[in-house]
């Protein structure tokens, strides 16, 4: 009578098919050379998601989910651009209280100027500084997601991102002056963010 369950595993047939392996080996037919081969390529063992394990020093660690959804948040966009704001603020803000603090408006006696309070000149000095700040984080907002875009379309990290990013914001910014303003705007902001990246990464 014939029967639906499968053979029981013979022994010897298996230690028959690891003995033909060995001797024929998967890269060459000799089995010395092509341990060394395997030893070379590395580990093939797939534990999950594909992942090709390779042969190293030390423990090899298989990132979880909720750590490449962290680190997918921060690689994002909007968190380039928004940390760009932030840090654009802040130096914008400090710049703009340097500014006001070396270049105060100071009345003329002689002319019959009235003196500035205190308060005036505080409130001149944050004026000044949340201007540059607000500026600064225009900026910094504008770069760094149009850099992210062109960066995340071509596929490819390298000088060209900043100066095609540094093109069209210098444009935008310019254009609020006319044309010519945003065509020298954009070759000026090109060619600073050109000499930026060329220096970062050759330092």
């Amino acid at each position: 009578m014939a029967t639906l369950l499968p053979k029981p595993i013979d022994p010897e047939e298996v230690a028959k098919r690891e003995n033909a392996a060995k001797t024929q080996g998967i890269f060459f037919p000799g089995s010395d050379l092509d341990e060394v081969a395997k030893h070379f390529i590395g580990n093939t063992h797939r534990y999950r998601e594909n992942i090709i394990i390779p042969k190293m020093y030390g423990v090899v660690q298989i990132k979880t989910n909720e750590e490449k959804l962290v680190e997918a948040a921060f690689e994002s966009c909007a968190f380039k651009s928004f940390m760009s704001c932030v840090l654009g603020y802040g130096l914008g803000a400090a710049i703009g209280l340097f500014s006001s603090s070396v270049n105060p408006s100071i009345a003329d006696p002689m002319a019959g100027e009235k003196q500035q309070t205190a308060r005036e000149i505080f409130r001149e000095m944050r004026t000044a500084t949340h201007s540059y700040g607000k500026n600064f984080a225009v900026i910094g907002a504008v770069f760094a997601a149009v850099e992210c875009v062109i960066e995340s379309k071509r596929g490819v990290s390298d000088w060209k991102n900043g100066t095609y990013a540094g093109a069209v914001t210098g444009g935008l910014i310019g254009l609020r002056a006319g044309v010519k303003a945003g065509i020298i705007g954009a070759a000026g902001f090109a060619a600073f963010s050109t000499v930026i990246d060329y220096y970062m990464r050759h330092r």
